[in-house]
């Protein structure tokens, strides 16, 4: 016989303890129809809801995620370069506050989950309104336009406004009268590490699963900008639900889920015990703040999931140092936006650069490439430098063109013979200042030119963020080359404090994508991979027996 039937929300959650600021009440009330009260909320209340919360999560973080940057600083166990990158990321967070600079130079794809309630009437298509409000952000604030239209199958073409963004309106019958959101910036490098696994029954014991779960951490590398936020879902109803629920899970959004299962009705439920054994796990990893040590990550979420009994959907996603989202609700009180912290100030320690490091090499980037070879080729990885001179920009576009160029016979630009490259690609130039925000891109996207252009006699000394391959410390040790590891998420200090000139060298055409120089002081990297065939990233990829502690 088939048990009494029972009900639970696939996600039950609980009550929302966030605190909120009021945005007002125009465009906001209660309409009578039939005897039934209907909150209606005019188009341009949603669509400057919107605009607003773009601006908030370009340039604002949650108090508690500032805290942890912060907490790293106090603990006597993080490295040295835990402390600096985490002491960068606050410094950036005070920059970002100021509202002109936003906090990331990906200022990311805009992702917006709305819980419509029954009782909530809107005067226009709910998608066009809010599309309108991040259309007015992306255009009239200082953020970078990413999306990329498909014009054929083959060829694309900047948007120009960020849009289309991908929105999801639901129905919500647990908040009748009441319009619930959540609005996410999603860069490319964190987005890019949400991975789904397809598994067996076979890992579902503690012993299998950790062993499963460490080979799979180390596999994201830095890319992506930790100190992550990690989140895991074991099981799922679907594949792409598994998915959408560890980028929730990143977010915070789930966080006031059971934390214990149901038999009868099969709901998700937080795994709190496993999450603190999850997070010790990766402070084993080597990895780090990017550049060795115990911070891989702040924080972690399990979800657990019901399954079929023939699939284990297993999903990681990230939330990045440029943890970017917020949440919102109109009411008929009226409109209100999830309380970021405006004044980050306070979390800044006395700690000066000099405090946390004593071996900081200052490299001069306008000596000749053979010169500034041969004194990166003195230091060891991991070793912590300070570049000023002119550098060059290039990113995907820019690479692939000057491939063309090569494959047809034309010769290696000069400017990438003579100088670094940094792989990036800046935000709008506010009025006033030499850079928008303008940090480092994932550098594994151009691993397949290196050898290639090495070869041809440019490429020798590049920077950006993340592991790189095989190939690329196989094409250094070759050709005398080295790359040199960028701090993944201060894009406003190194626009505000290290980047003072900026021009268009090549390619103008590709906005963004183009070939830029800079001039640059006192910018802060770490030897990576250097001239001998050593990789600071592939010491981190050897498994670690758990419980085993990194070196700092």
């Amino acid at each position: 016989m088939a048990p009494d039937f029972s009900y639970s929300e696939l996600l039950p959650l609980g009550k929302d303890e966030t605190k909120y600021r009021s945005l007002g009440k125009d465009g906001v009330k209660v309409v009578n129809l039939g005897g039934q009260d209907f909150l209606q909320v005019d188009a341009k209340a949603l669509e400057n809801l919107t605009s607003t919360a773009i601006h908030d999560i370009s340039h604002y973080l949650r108090g508690e995620h500032l805290q942890q940057l912060a907490n790293i600083l106090k603990d006597p166990e993080s490295s040295p370069n835990d402390r600096f990158v985490a002491l960068d990321l606050l410094k950036n967070a005070n920059i970002a506050a100021g509202g002109v600079l936003p906090m990331c130079q990906d200022t990311g794809t805009a992702l917006v989950m709305g819980k419509k309630g029954q009782f909530v009437l809107t005067t226009s298509k709910d998608e066009v309104s809010i599309s309108q409000g991040i259309y007015n952000a992306y255009t009239q604030l200082n953020l970078r336009y990413s999306q990329m239209a498909p014009v054929t199958t083959w060829e694309e073409k900047n948007t120009g406004n960020n849009l289309p963004a991908q929105i999801e309106i639901y129905s919500d019958s647990d908040h009748q009268d009441e319009y619930n959101l959540l609005y996410i910036a999603k860069g490319g490098g964190s987005a890019n590490k949400s991975f789904l696994y397809q598994e067996t029954k076979a890992v579902l014991n503690p012993k299998a699963f950790m062993t499963w779960l460490d080979e799979k951490l180390r596999s994201i590398g830095t890319a992506a900008c930790p100190p992550y936020h990690l989140a895991i879902v074991i099981g799922g109803t679907s594949a792409e639900h598994t998915v959408k629920t560890a980028k929730l899970a990143s977010t915070k959004y789930l966080d006031s889920l059971p934390t214990s299962g149901d038999a009868k009705t099969g709901h998700g439920f937080r795994d709190i015990e496993l999450e603190d054994k999850v997070l010790e796990l990766t402070r084993t990893l080597g990895i780090g703040a990017q550049f060795g040590g115990k911070y891989f990550c702040h924080d972690v979420r399990v979800v657990r999931l019901p399954r079929h009994g023939a699939s284990l959907p297993i999903a990681i996603a990230v939330s990045c140092s440029a943890d970017r989202q917020v949440k919102a609700k109109i009411t008929k009180d009226g409109i209100f936006l999830e309380e970021l912290e405006t004044e980050p100030a306070h979390f800044l320690p006395e700690t000066t650069d000099e405090h946390l490091n004593d071996n900081v090499v200052a490299i001069d980037l306008n000596q000749p490439m053979d010169a500034i070879r041969a004194e990166l080729s003195k230091h060891p990885v991991k070793t912590r430098v300070s570049l000023t001179g002119t550098i060059v920009v290039a990113r995907d576009i820019a690479h692939a063109r000057i491939k063309e160029g090569l494959d047809a016979g034309k010769p290696m630009p000069e400017y990438l013979k003579n100088h670094a490259v940094y792989y990036a690609g800046p935000a709008k130039t506010p009025e006033g200042y030499a850079s928008g925000s303008f940090g480092p891109t994932t550098a594994g996207r151009m691993d397949s030119y290196v050898d290639y252009f090495q070869k041809n006699g440019g490429s020798f000394v590049m920077l950006a963020k993340g592991n790189r391959s095989k190939a690329v410390t196989d094409a250094c040790k070759t050709h005398g080359g080295f790359y040199l590891g960028s701090i993944g998420g201060p894009a406003a200090r190194l626009a505000q404090d290290c980047i003072k000139k900026v021009e268009v060298l090549d390619f103008e055409d590709l906005g963004m994508e183009a070939v830029w120089k800079i001039e640059v002081v006192d910018f802060p990297a770490f030897i990576v991979v250097d001239d001998k065939g050593n990789d600071f990233f592939a010491e981190t990829m050897r498994p670690l027996s758990i419980g085993s502690k990194p070196e700092n």
